[in-house]
C-alpha cells in the first residue's frame, strides 16, 4: 500500500486514494483498534470537521470504522482544528480526529489525528497505524460495538477556552475588526468570539456552501479582506484558513503580516515579561533570516525544525519551550493550546494593540525581512524530482552562489504534489539567479506556478 501519512495526517483529493470512503473506513477501524484502551473503561473519540461537502461522507465512514472497534464517537460538527485538540483532552477521549484539508481547495480533504493528551501523533505512532490499516482489523462482536452522538456545545466550549487565554479585564471595545474565516470551520465561532469581546465585527468568508472553502478568501488569499479593511476603515484584519489553525494579520492599510512577524512580536513581549521559556522561539526552516537576526538582537534564541507545525510542537515539548510556529501562520502557544490556533494568535495580536494603543501597521512590522522568494512547482504524481542528479547539481551550484549571504530550502510538500523552493538573500540579483537555476532544474507539469 502507498504511504498514507504526510506532514499533517492523511490528505488528498476526495474520492481518490487515499481519501475514498472505503479507505477512510479502514483508517477509522485501525485507529479505533490502536487507541482503544484494554482496561474495560469507556472508549471514546471526538470528531470535528470543516465545511467541505465531502466532510459528511468521511465523517460517516470514520464513525462506521470506529464504532466497529467498540469506540464511542462524539461528533462535534464544524469546529476549528485547535478545538479538536482541546476537546480531546478536556472530554477524556482516547483520540481526536479533525476532517479537513486545511488551506487546500474544496475538492481536497484530509484527516488529522490527536492523541489523548491533545497533541498530534508522532511519526512512530502513524507508522504503527499504517501497519494496522495494511493488515486489516477484525470488528468487535455485536454487543461490544460503539455508539455515536452529536455534541452541540463544542464551539462554545472552544470559545470560552480561547477567551480565557487573554487577561480577564481585556476588552476590544471600539476596535473595528475584519474577520475572514475562509468559508471554513470558524465561520460561526470567530465572529461570535470577537463580538463577545466587544469588537465591531465585519465578516468576510462566513457563508460556506461546501464548495467555497478557501476560495478567493482566507489566509491564502487576503485580497478581499484587505479591500474590506480599507473600504470600511477597519483597524485590523484577521484572516484564517479553512480549519482556522493558521492566521495572517492585515494592517489598517491592508498590508499582510505573516507568522514570522507575529512570532517576533509575541516572543519579544513574552521575553520582556519573563514568560518566554528558555528565551527561545521554535520555528521551521522556512522562517525568514530576518526573524533570526531580530531575535539575536534581543538576546533570544531561535530553534528550527522540519516544516510542519507538529514538528514545531514536538521540539517545544522536548525542549520545554512555550512559543513556536511557522511562517505560514501556525502560531503555537502551549501555555494555552496543543496545536496552532489562528484565532487565538489573532486575539493576542488584538490584545497587544489595545494594551499598547499602537496601530496594527506598527505591531505587524517588528523586523525587516531578508528578501525571500518561494516558488511552488507542481510535478507529476509518482515522480521523484529531488532524486535527480540535475536537481542535486543545481542545489549545490545555488548554495555556492549564496555562500554565507543567504540560504535555500528545496523540499517536497507533504500535502500536495509540489516541490517548494525557497531562496533568501540580501543581494537580490544573487537571489534571482540562484532561484532560476533551481527552478529550471526541476521537471514540472505544464501549469502556471504559484509564487
Amino acid at each position: 500500500m502507498q504511504k498514507l501519512f504526510g506532514t499533517d495526517g492523511v490528505r488528498g483529493t476526495s474520492s481518490h486514494f487515499p481519501m475514498t470512503a472505503e479507505m477512510v473506513l479502514r483508517i477509522g477501524s485501525a485507529v479505533g483498534r490502536f487507541f482503544r484502551r484494554q482496561d474495560g473503561g469507556v472508549h471514546r473519540v471526538v470528531i470535528g470537521k470543516d465545511t467541505r461537502l465531502s466532510g459528511y461522507m468521511f465523517e460517516s465512514a470514520l464513525t462506521a470504522g470506529l464504532t466497529s472497534t467498540g469506540m464511542n464517537v462524539l461528533l462535534l460538527g464544524p469546529v476549528p482544528t485547535p478545538a479538536v485538540g482541546l476537546m480531546t483532552r478536556s472530554m477524556r477521549a482516547d483520540l481526536g480526529i479533525m476532517i479537513s484539508a486545511s488551506h487546500n481547495p474544496a475538492e481536497d480533504n484530509g484527516i488529522k489525528f490527536f492523541g489523548p493528551d491533545g497533541f498530534k501523533l508522532s511519526d512512530d505512532t502513524e507508522t504503527q497505524i499504517e501497519a494496522l490499516i495494511d493488515s486489516g482489523v477484525e470488528p468487535e462482536q455485536h454487543f461490544n460495538l460503539g455508539r455515536a452522538k452529536r455534541i452541540d456545545d463544542a464551539r462554545f466550549r472552544y470559545g470560552e477556552r480561547i477567551k480565557s487565554s487573554l487577561p480577564r479585564d481585556l476588552r476590544l471595545d471600539g476596535l473595528k475588526v475584519v474577520i475572514d474565516c475562509a468559508n471554513g470551520a470558524a465561520h460561526r465561532a470567530a465572529p461570535e468570539i470577537l463580538w463577545e469581546l466587544g469588537a465591531d465585527v465585519i465578516r468576510v468568508g462566513t457563508k460556506p456552501n461546501g464548495k467555497n472553502i478557501n476560495e478567493s478568501c482566507g489566509s491564502t488569499d487576503t485580497k478581499r479582506a484587505a479591500e474590506t479593511v480599507i473600504s470600511c476603515g477597519a483597524d485590523v484584519g484577521i484572516c484564517l484558513d479553512g480549519d482556522a489553525d493558521r492566521v495572517v494579520v492585515l494592517s489598517e492599510s491592508g498590508e499582510a503580516a505573516d507568522g514570522d512577524q507575529l512570532m517576533a512580536l509575541l516572543a519579544w513581549r513574552w521575553a520582556k515579561e519573563g514568560r518566554l521559556l528558555a528565551k527561545t522561539l521554535v520555528a521551521t526552516i522556512m522562517s525568514n533570516l530576518g526573524l533570526e537576526h531580530f531575535l539575536q538582537s534581543k538576546e533570544l534564541h531561535l530553534e528550527r525544525t522540519a516544516v510542519g507545525d507538529r514538528y514545531v510542537v514536538e521540539r517545544m515539548r522536548a525542549g520545554g519551550f512555550n512559543l513556536g510556529g511557522e511562517q505560514s501562520g501556525h502560531i503555537v502557544m502551549t501555555d494555552y493550546a496543543t496545536t496552532g490556533d489562528g484565532l487565538m494568535a489573532g486575539l493576542h495580536f488584538l490584545a497587544e494593540m489595545v494594551r499598547t494603543d499602537t496601530p496594527a501597521s506598527t505591531l505587524s512590522r517588528v523586523f525587516t525581512p531578508v528578501p525571500q522568494v518561494i516558488e511552488n512547482i507542481r510535478y507529476k504524481a509518482g515522480d521523484a524530482p529531488l532524486e535527480s542528479n540535475a536537481v542535486k547539481s543545481a542545489v549545490a551550484e545555488a548554495e555556492a552562489m549564496l555562500a554565507d549571504r543567504g540560504r535555500l530550502v528545496v523540499r517536497e510538500s507533504g500535502t500536495q504534489p509540489l516541490i517548494r523552493v525557497m531562496v533568501e538573500c540580501s543581494d537580490t540579483q544573487i537571489l534571482e539567479n540562484s532561484l532560476q537555476i533551481l527552478v529550471e532544474s526541476i521537471p514540472s507539469e505544464d501549469v502556471p506556478k504559484n509564487h
